[in-house]
């Protein structure tokens, strides 16, 4: 396994702070927290970087934080959309809550757990 390019080191530590603006943006306001990881501004920069950079990722440790980030981001939309549908129906309002509160509640995990595994330059599992 190669070593990355300090610059892409010093990215993806942006990459960790667009998610983590966007999470705490959803704390302190009247946004839910994947709400806010989804939709916001700092999240979707975040996943388009990852994208476009992830190609100079592969082959070093760092390809497995490029893999976690796109994951937190599509698997936190796809259980809003989970949540969105049980929505619909009066029954499935309180499950649509717990779906999302647990799904926020993963991604400040994944954010946090990813950026201290960064800070100690390793792979996530």
């Amino acid at each position: 396994m190669s070593q990355p390019r300090p610059a892409l080191i010093t990215l993806t530590h942006v990459i960790y702070g667009l998610h983590a603006f966007s999470l705490v943006t959803g704390i302190i306001t009247a946004a839910s927290i994947v709400g806010a990881f989804l939709t916001g501004w700092p999240s979707i920069i975040a996943v388009i970087l990852n994208y476009v950079k992830r190609g100079e990722a592969r082959g070093t440790w760092l390809e497995s934080h490029f893999r976690w980030q796109i994951r937190t981001f599509w698997f936190g939309l796809l259980w809003c959309a989970v949540g969105g549908v049980l929505c619909i129906t009066l029954v499935g309002i309180p499950v649509a809550l717990g779906i999302w509160l647990g799904a926020g509640l993963w991604a400040i995990y994944r954010i946090v757990r990813g950026w201290l595994a960064l800070r100690d330059r390793r792979p996530v599992p």
